[in-house]
C-alpha cells in the first residue's frame, strides 16, 4: 500500500502510526508543503492520505497558501474514496475541507485529559471493541465545528469534537496519537510560545503535570494508536486492491474555491 503523508513542521512526525504502516510493508512518502514541496495532481500513485498536526492555524490562509491546496486533495479523496487520516491540525483541515469553522476555543487542552466514544463511535470499524474511556496525547488551542455530514465518535467536557468520520473512510483525530514516548515528553517546550501564552506563570507547572500523565498514560495510548492505526490500514489494503482490480483511476485534483 501507498501513504502519502502530509507534515507541516519537523516536530509533529508520523510517529507511531508511521511504525505501524511500516510494519505492514507500506510505503511512505512524506511532503513538507510549507517548506517547497509540491501537492500530487492527481491520485494515480496514492492509496492513503495522513494528514498530520502542526503548530499552525488551520485557517490561517495567508500565512500558509498551502493549505488551499490540502482542502482540494482531501475532497478529491473523498470523491476517489481513497482513506484520509487527520491528526490533530489534519483533523482540523478535514472538517474544513467540509464546511466546519476552525476556531481557538478560548484555551489550551494539553497532556492526556480522558476522552469517551460516543454511541456511533462504538460501533465504528475503527473504534469498536475499545474502551469508552481513552487517554490520548493533545496539544492543541482551537477546536472545529463538524461538517454537517460528520459522525461524532469521540467527545471529551473541553472540546467536544474530538474524532469524527465523513462519509466510510475520511477520520479526524483532534488529538496526537502517533507520538512516541519523546515526542510526548518534547511536547510541551516544542509548543511553548501557547504554553506560556495559555498558562503564564503556571506554564512549568502545566508541563510537570503533563510529564506525570506521559507516565501514566502513554502506553494505553500507544496501544490505542496501534489497533486505530491497523484497523485504518485494513481501509486502506482494501481500497488498494480494488482499484487494481478495476484500473486505477487518474482523477485529478480540483482547483481550490
Amino acid at each position: 500500500m501507498r501513504l502519502l503523508v502530509l507534515q507541516h513542521c519537523p516536530v509533529t512526525p508520523v510517529g507511531l502510526v508511521g511504525d505501524v504502516a511500516m510494519s505492514r510493508g507500506a510505503q511512505i512518502t512524506a511532503l513538507f508543503p510549507h517548506h517547497g514541496d509540491a501537492l500530487p495532481e492527481s491520485l494515480e500513485d496514492m492509496d492513503g492520505l495522513i494528514v498530520l498536526g502542526g503548530p499552525m492555524h488551520a485557517a490561517h490562509d495567508a500565512g500558509y497558501p498551502a493549505f488551499q491546496g490540502i482542502l482540494s486533495l482531501i475532497r478529491a479523496c473523498y470523491t476517489e474514496s481513497i482513506p484520509v487520516l487527520g491528526l490533530c491540525l489534519g483533523a482540523q483541515l478535514i472538517a474544513r475541507a467540509f464546511g466546519g469553522r476552525v476556531y481557538p476555543f478560548g484555551g489550551l487542552e494539553v497532556g492526556y485529559p480522558p476522552v469517551f466514544l460516543t454511541e456511533a463511535g462504538q460501533s465504528d470499524p475503527l473504534f469498536q471493541g475499545m474502551a469508552a474511556k481513552q487517554h490520548v496525547m493533545q496539544m492543541h488551542e482551537d477546536t472545529f465545528d463538524l461538517p454537517a455530514e460528520a459522525v461524532l465518535l469521540m467527545q471529551n467536557d473541553r472540546c467536544r469534537n474530538q474524532v469524527f468520520r465523513v462519509g466510510a473512510n475520511i477520520y479526524g483525530i483532534q488529538a496526537h496519537p502517533e507520538v512516541t514516548l519523546a515526542d510526548a515528553r518534547n511536547f510541551p517546550r516544542d509548543c511553548w510560545a501557547a504554553m506560556s501564552r495559555h498558562c503564564g506563570e503556571e506554564a512549568e507547572a502545566v508541563e510537570v503535570r503533563v510529564l506525570k500523565e506521559i507516565d501514566r498514560h502513554f502506553a494505553s495510548g500507544a496501544a490505542f494508536c496501534g489497533l486505530m492505526t491497523d484497523r485504518w490500514l485494513d481501509l486502506v489494503a482494501d481500497r488498494g486492491a480494488g482499484a487494481r482490480n478495476i484500473g486505477r483511476p487518474q482523477a485529478k485534483i480540483a482547483s481550490a474555491c
